[in-house]
């Protein structure tokens, strides 16, 4: 695909210069090795596996896919297709080597590559391809790499055997369900035991939830694909845990499944036992578990309970070394997200907890935001007094890994992303191969009314004060995705889209994270209302210190609940919004899935004016604005008939719009697709804003 404009050019080339950049950093369990995934330049897609020797800092090629597989290209398409929908919902679109597992000690790594698995000796880099049942994925070495276990054709076998490990009862064995990949944050659905004697294996059984369908119009020689959605207020899968002894023995993990039939995350501790953490289906009551692998009996550790919804803090509910329970909690009014230890709050009202990392020099390793949304800093916390210890310095977004002593210390600041290794007394970086970035960007950031939204404003580069100039809102305003952060790489299109004569401005409304607790909650049961409020009024404080912002010519544009924003602001403020480009909205959150939806909005039998008031559809025939709607026609997590239904209802009140079908594109559109679609909105936008 061929770009003219320059910057769009180099993004598509450089995989928005994200080519070349370390990925999937695995330390080995003494911190003295890890593994890597990176593409040999800034303009090479293809992630090879790449070994780092800190003690003697020497970096080797461990497995290079254009050798296993010569003229293979990687694209998602040639997949099997569970391998393909699980990178899809995890936001995984890499040729080459896309993920891989390995042993804790780094002695053996496994990957698949269109179907096969591959198992490397990492000491000599030898490689050597597995036998297996059928197109395979998701390999997991047991803990000497002897063995390993994949998935294929929904039955989970190991590759020394014949035969499954998983019984033929119908059932879909060792994968991560649509609700817990896209929603939950669990990718995988089967673990190795210690010793290597059995694997807890899921169980899901999606016959009753309804099909969705795909068909591609510019293949209409292929039959249509189709695969199994929990859709708000429906049913879920039937999800159940089992141990798969090797011997043949089989116990199945007991709890309240009615009760609590989200699993979010599950794996084995090292002596032996399983913990669980599991949620009811509003996510109000979320528990870790213990269990007996050998009778399947569970008991509670540890409850956090929420009157709105529990919102995941990566690396909680956990036990400490010692016993100790960790767990999420929020100080008293809501002001910070904080980590508690056996239900004592450890972290105070200025520090919002958004990661606990791992154990380091006798303290626990968090990222947290102190004072500034846009930042993230890394701190040691002293799980005895609550002393918090900080270890990173400047604007930016900070974040780490942790073995043992060494750390690995992740800075994305204006200035760039530095990977700093901290190892044995000495510092010194993991090599980054991709582009450098073409715009050095400082937006203009402010936190505006009353309710303290965080803001953006790009201006043009040479802008000269008391140019007018159209406002282009870049916008997402969902749960779960802060827009406004000090890291380098979120800001370059903005520019670019500044540069094209633009104010551009971005703001997180409530609802998205990292402010307060209370700030993230005021979306419950209700998306819409609070949004479009939201964004009316932190856009118009901004004009009042911001005079160039020309308010009477203002166009929006985002993608998912991006792009739901920007077909609501235009369909109920075009007083304040004159043109959008929305991008795969979902439109009736009635049609939605189960673990995202009720999360915020509840049940629809027990929400109905909530789904009804945050639905586009009836709201056709107010249309007074240009509206340009897109969507991937392979989209499985907003399906394209979100899009059908708008467009439906607008040509049944006669009001026109544009639509660019995307034929082939799922939610998570592949390097050069974006741009493509930048060049359509730009036309569009531009048209309509001047």
């Amino acid at each position: 695909m061929t770009h003219t404009d320059p910057f769009l050019a180099l993004s598509s080339r450089t995989g928005r210069f994200t080519y070349g950049a370390p990925r999937a950093v695995t330390f080995s369990a003494d911190g003295t090795r890890l593994l890597f995934l990176r593409s040999t330049g800034s303009e090479d897609p293809v992630e090879r596996l790449w070994l780092f020797d800190l003690s003697t800092r020497q970096e080797h090629l461990v497995a290079d896919p254009t050798v296993l597989l010569p003229g293979r290209t990687g694209a998602p398409a040639d997949l099997p297709v569970l391998e393909r929908r699980l990178r899809e919902r995890i936001r995984l679109w890499a040729p080459g080597i896309g993920s891989f597992a390995a042993t804790s000690d780094l002695s053996h790594a496994v990957f698949a590559l269109d179907g096969r698995i591959f198992r490397t000796s990492v000491a000599d880099g030898s490689t050597t391809e597995l036998p297996v049942a059928g197109p395979a994925f998701d390999p997991r070495p047991n803990a000497d790499g002897a063995v390993v276990a994949y998935v294929t054709g929904g039955a989970l076998h190991l590759t020394d055997r014949a035969e499954p490990l998983s019984p033929a009862d119908g059932g879909v064995w060792g994968v991560a369900e649509f609700a817990a990949a896209e929603e939950l944050g669990r990718t995988r659905g089967h673990w190795w035991s210690p010793d290597a004697r059995a694997v807890l294996a899921t169980r899901i059984d999606e016959s009753a939830l309804p099909l969705r369908y795909f068909a591609d119009p510019s293949r209409p020689e292929q039959p249509a694909e189709s695969f199994a959605y929990p859709q708000a207020g429906g049913p879920n899968v039937d999800l159940r845990l089992w141990v798969l002894g090797l011997d043949g023995s089989r116990t199945e993990v007991r709890w309240d499944r009615a009760a609590y039939p989200y699993v979010c995350a599950a794996g084995w501790e090292g002596d032996g036992e399983l913990l669980l953490t599991v949620a009811d289906r509003l996510q109000q009551n979320v528990l870790l578990l213990s269990a007996d692998p050998a009778t399947g009996e569970t008991r509670e550790l540890s409850r956090t309970v929420d009157e709105f919804w529990v919102d995941d803090l990566p690396g909680t509910p956990a036990r400490l070394p010692d016993g100790r329970l960790l767990t999420s909690a929020d100080t008293p009014g809501g002001e910070a997200r904080a980590v508690a230890l056996d239900g004592k709050i450890l972290t105070d009202e200025r520090t919002q907890v958004r990661r606990v990392v791992g154990h380091h020099r006798g303290g626990l390793l968090i990222e947290a935001g102190q004072d500034d949304p846009a930042d993230q800093h890394v701190f040691r916390l002293d799980p005895d007094s609550g002393e918090l210890t900080r270890l990173t310095e400047g604007t930016g977004v900070h974040s780490v890994l942790v073995a043992g002593e060494t750390l690995l210390l992740t800075s994305a600041t204006p200035a760039g992303i530095t990977r700093r290794l901290h190892f044995d007394g000495t510092e010194f970086d993991l090599q980054d191969l991709s582009a450098p970035l073409p715009y050095v960007v400082t937006p203009q950031l402010a936190r505006v009314t009353e309710l303290g939204l965080p803001t953006a404003v790009v201006y043009p580069r040479g802008h000269v004060a008391g140019r007018r100039l159209p406002v282009l809102l870049d916008v997402y305003g969902g749960p779960g995705y802060q827009a406004v952060a000090n890291e380098p790489r979120r800001w370059q299109a903005r520019q670019w889209w500044a540069d094209q004569g633009y104010a551009v401005v971005t703001t997180d409304n409530r609802g998205t994270p990292f402010v307060s607790p209370t700030f993230v909650k005021a979306i419950f049961r209700r998306f819409s209302q609070v949004a479009i409020d939201d964004q009316v009024a932190a856009l118009q404080a901004l004009a009042e210190t911001h005079p160039d912002l020309d308010l009477t010519r203002v166009g929006v544009r985002g993608w998912s609940y991006g792009g739901y924003f920007a077909a609501l602001a235009v369909l109920r403020r075009p007083d304040v919004f004159h043109a959008a480009a929305a991008g795969a909205p979902p439109t009736d959150f009635r049609l939605y899935d189960t673990a995202y939806t009720e999360r915020y909005l509840g049940l629809p039998q027990e929400n109905p004016e909530g789904y009804a008031a945050d639905c586009l559809v009836d709201d056709a025939p107010a249309l007074t604005r240009p509206l340009l709607l897109i969507h991937g026609l392979a989209d499985d997590n907003v399906h394209p008939s979100h899009t059908l239904l708008l467009s439906q209802a607008l040509h049944a009140a006669a009001r026109p719009h544009s639509v660019l079908p995307l034929s082939g594109v799922s939610h998570m559109t592949p390097d050069g697709m974006n741009e493509l679609i930048t060049e359509a909105e730009l036309a569009f936008l531009g048209s309509h804003l001047g």
